[in-house]
């Protein structure tokens, strides 16, 4: 249990039954009665937000969840697999719970797993990751006006669209949140 007054951004917390992290806190103290805390949470586990206004004396449930770098290693038919490169502990993900995710693992590279009940219950990708360009269109200069951009297929299916100058086999940096190109990274 912990006291809304020490709720903090970046804390676990158990809501109809499911974890929920805290992404914003806000104190408020009116002066006259209690203060309190305004919380926006994001559920793990589907995304979906929750507000709420605590008490700041009131006692909520923490979750328990722990933190843990991998490296992803391949997926099969029905699962992603992770190795803990410390432990050489093993994780399989089901690849229905997180379809969303398998434009952004590449093998080899490491994410860190949110792991709830003994259970993975999120794999956190990159704000930005670099790609290398599998499949693009070639473009003559001068075709189009400035600023005109062409679709390209990352090594692992996403596709993105990205200035005329990019070419296969190329390395792109792309920002994961909104599928967009950001620049050409230099080998």
């Amino acid at each position: 249990m912990i006291r809304g007054g020490d709720i903090v951004k970046g804390t676990c917390l158990l809501q109809k039954g499911q974890p929920y992290l805290v992404v914003e806190r806000e104190f408020h103290n009116p002066g006259k009665g209690t203060a309190i805390a305004r919380i926006k949470m994001k559920s793990i586990r589907d995304g979906s937000v929750l507000s709420l206004t605590i008490p700041t004396q009131q006692e909520v449930e923490d979750a328990d969840v722990s933190v843990v770098t991998c490296q992803y290693q391949y997926a099969d038919q029905d699962n992603y697999h992770f190795m803990d490169s410390e432990s050489y502990e093993q994780y399989e993900v089901p690849i229905t719970e997180m379809e969303d995710k398998k434009y952004y693992l590449q093998d080899g590279s490491s994410y860190e797993l949110t792991i709830w009940e003994g259970s993975v219950i999120d794999i956190k990708i990159p704000y930005k990751v670099v790609f290398t360009v599998a499949e693009s269109e070639n473009y003559v200069k001068g075709d189009t006006v400035s600023g005109a951009t062409k679709p390209v297929t990352t090594e692992t299916g996403l596709t993105v669209r990205v200035p005329l100058f990019i070419k296969q086999g190329e390395k792109i940096l792309v920002n994961t949140e909104t599928n967009e190109y950001v620049e050409r990274v230099n080998s």
